[in-house]
């Protein structure tokens, strides 16, 4: 049944108590369980999903649910309402969880209209952050749609990971279909493919979508009709903001490899994150089988959509072998895996939004990404180790260029190589043990494929070290100064030209810690410095053109 708002909610039985649970108002219900608001004696309210007995019904099933609820209790967020107690094994099995206080995305919608400016922005953000807490724990949503979203307030709390995998009820899997909604199913799991986490951000763009505008981005009609739709990628996001509406748009591109991954939506949407620092949360843990569990809590007004034919929706069963019943002793909270630093491709397409014009950016004041004086110590860091780059031509010309050029190329096709294994992660939807493996026999198929821009590189550099060295011809300056400015010159060019931010990247990684701290920092450029000087006396005792045995032209 569905509890719409203004409706008087059903009552529980007068006394009726599940695993000491005093069963206080019926929520909601769906095709899996009844929801309950609940409270032990002296204990908080939370919200009891009673498990219907054709779903958990023998050991096998209970087995199924035992394993998800300890993935899942691992779930500690302000964004999730997460598992507090269960008990697979009891007469009667449950599933408790926070209790949160509110209206579902949906209903508020529907009632309220869209939601636009900040809030809005502060709702994708939250989401974001919701489905990557999920993520952490090894586990993928499944179902993330409106009526999966509770409203505490402003804030959008994650409920319902995920619907009948855990039960594997044969009138649903043994025929081939799930339930699902199609608005919100990505077309990999239309075609039957299984999910990954690119499948949780394309049904994140959906929902967001959904709470800008008001309506689902697929439109409405017949079921097949919007799981064409999806298919395709046919999506109306009118009356988004430019600039989230091009970020949602990405985010529901029907190839998973083409959308961005939450860390990266969460860069775009967070103004106080460095792009270029690594996140520490990676893409789910891998496990034997992401199946989850319907967790559907509703709104005190109810929330719980009904189910009919036009939410099934065909995917592959997934069987897991049974595990002996016992206690549920929740484990502990396991500290995410970090994931391979990845360069994505999206900073071709998408701008940062520091960089968007304001009537193009809707969100909450946008503050800088880093105090100004760690900004400004980046840039002397960075201007020190140009300066030693320079004084190393003025002394060895032909061997400092050399080295400068060859650790250029290294830097690039390193980051490539990252990137392919961060792709194959994104795509993947999880880390691989062999990726510490392929990674390193890749890189020399890197090497090769950086070349042509990297060939680019160096001579849009080699154009800036000719113009210095002429200016420098034009006024008469002598040797060791005009190698020293053409030297400084090419390192300029090399990090600020086409195909540089292969290179500044990587650097990026030593120079922003670096710059954090003064004592660092001060380290830092007093060694760089101290390189410089020492190159500038080996220099002033004579140029050495080696491997050449003398000067150009001498």
């Amino acid at each position: 049944m569905t509890v719409s708002p203004g409706q008087q909610r059903p009552q529980a039985p007068p006394g009726l108590t599940v695993g000491g649970y005093t069963l206080l108002t019926r929520l909601g219900e769906g095709g899996m369980g009844v929801v309950h608001l609940a409270r032990k004696p002296g204990g908080q309210r939370v919200a009891l999903k009673v498990l219907r007995p054709h779903i958990i019904g023998d050991d096998e099933a209970r087995s199924r649910l035992a394993r998800e609820v300890s993935s899942l209790s691992r779930i500690r967020s302000k964004w999730v309402a997460e598992i507090v107690d269960a008990d697979p094994w009891g007469p009667i099995p449950y599933v408790a969880t926070r209790y949160v206080p509110g209206y579902s995305l949906h209903d508020q919608v529907q009632e309220d209209g869209p939601i636009g400016g900040a809030d809005l922005i502060w709702l994708a953000r939250s989401l974001a952050e919701g489905v990557a807490s999920v993520h952490a724990a090894g586990v993928l949503h499944r179902d993330v749609k409106p009526s999966n979203v509770l409203m505490e307030g402003r804030t959008p709390i994650l409920i319902d990971f995920g619907l009948a995998r855990v039960a594997d009820d044969p009138r649903l899997t043994h025929t081939g279909w799930l339930l699902g909604t199609p608005g919100y199913l990505p077309p990999e799991v239309l075609y039957g493919e299984d999910a990954t986490a690119a499948s949780d951000v394309h049904s994140w763009a959906a929902t967001v979508a959904y709470a800008g505008i008001g309506q689902s981005p697929f439109g409405s009609g017949p079921a097949m009709a919007i799981m064409d739709r999806v298919r395709r990628g046919e999506h109306d996001l009118s009356g988004l903001p430019d600039a989230l509406r091009r970020l949602v748009e990405s985010a529901l591109d029907p190839d998973p490899a083409r959308r961005p991954s939450l860390d990266r939506i969460r860069d775009l949407l967070d103004p106080d994150h460095d792009p270029r620092t690594p996140l520490p949360d990676g893409p789910p843990h891998e496990t034997e089988d992401l199946f989850t569990m319907p967790l559907a809590i509703a709104a005190q007004a109810g929330v719980l959509p009904q189910v009919g034919p036009d939410d099934l929706t065909e995917v592959r069963p997934t069987l897991v072998d049974p595990q002996p019943p016992g206690p549920w002793v929740p484990p502990p909270t396991p500290v995410p895996a970090v994931s391979v630093a990845q360069e994505d491709f999206w900073d071709d397409h998408w701008h940062d939004h520091r960089r968007l014009p304001p009537d193009g950016w809707v969100g909450p004041p946008l503050p800088d990404p880093a105090p100004r004086a760690e900004r400004a110590r980046r840039a002397v860091l960075l201007i020190a180790a140009a300066v030693t780059v320079g004084a190393a031509v003025a002394a060895y010309p032909y061997l400092a260029t050399g080295l400068v050029l060859l650790m250029v190329w290294l830097l690039r096709s390193g980051s490539m190589t990252a990137s392919a294994t961060g792709d194959r992660q994104r795509v993947r939807g999880t880390a691989k043990w062999y990726d510490a493996v392929v990674a390193p026999l890749s890189a020399p198929w890197h090497l090769v494929r950086s070349i042509p821009t990297t060939l680019l590189l160096w001579f849009w550099a080699a154009g800036f070290a000719v113009a210095a060295w002429l200016l420098c011809y034009a006024l008469s300056v002598d040797m060791k100064l005009t190698l020293f400015v053409s030297g400084v010159a090419l390192a300029c060019g090399l990090y600020l030209g086409p195909g540089g931010s292969r290179v500044r990247r990587p650097l990026s990684r030593v120079v922003i810690p670096l710059s954090r701290a003064t004592s660092t920092w001060g380290l830092a450029v007093a060694a760089l410095l101290l390189v410089a000087l020492v190159l500038g006396l080996v220099s002033e005792a004579g140029v050495h053109w080696a491997p050449a045995s003398g000067r150009p032209g001498s």
